[in-house]
């Protein structure tokens, strides 16, 4: 008989604090991505839309990828291996920086490193971790970093950790 695995995030009990977490594969950026997530969050930023008007700025001289999607993309990236089918709810991001632009062809590599964590004082089962995500580029430059607080579940009663 075969057993069956489901993959998931990690439980309250799994995550290691100092541990660093490296989300693969990358997601290279494209022009789609950017001019998607740009106008679904009705952001009209000329240097994420406008071509001829971002060619012409200093000091990049080209479109820049809408840094909220950076911070979506960096955060969704950690989501298979932390919190899948784990997560009770986000409870808040912070410390958001973007030392440096990321564009379109830029390919996006996360890593998030288990800060600290708690169990809950007001919810049995579930234990609170913060978590320190940080973005680069494929030449390792650092385009993105924040960090997240969760909620997540504890181990479910007779369940062995991974």
């Amino acid at each position: 008989m075969t057993q069956d695995i489901i993959q998931r995030g990690l439980y309250y009990e799994e995550f290691v604090v100092d541990a660093r977490y490296l989300h693969r594969p990358g997601r290279t950026a494209t022009e789609a991505d950017n001019v998607l997530f740009t106008t679904l969050t009705m952001n009209t930023q000329a240097l994420h839309l406008d071509a001829a008007f971002a060619d012409a700025q200093e000091p990049f001289h080209a479109r820049l990828m809408n840094s909220m999607w950076t911070l979506s993309t960096m955060v969704g990236a950690s989501v298979a291996q932390l919190t899948q089918g784990t997560l009770v709810a986000q409870l808040g991001l912070g410390d958001i920086t973007f030392p440096k632009p990321l564009f379109a062809g830029d390919t996006l590599y996360t890593e998030s490193i288990v800060l600290e964590k708690r169990l809950s004082s007001s919810r049995p089962g579930q234990g609170i971790v913060r978590i320190a995500h940080t973005g680069r580029n494929q030449d390792d430059t650092v385009v993105a970093t924040a960090t997240r607080s969760v909620l997540v579940r504890t181990l479910p009663e007779g369940t062995p950790a991974q």
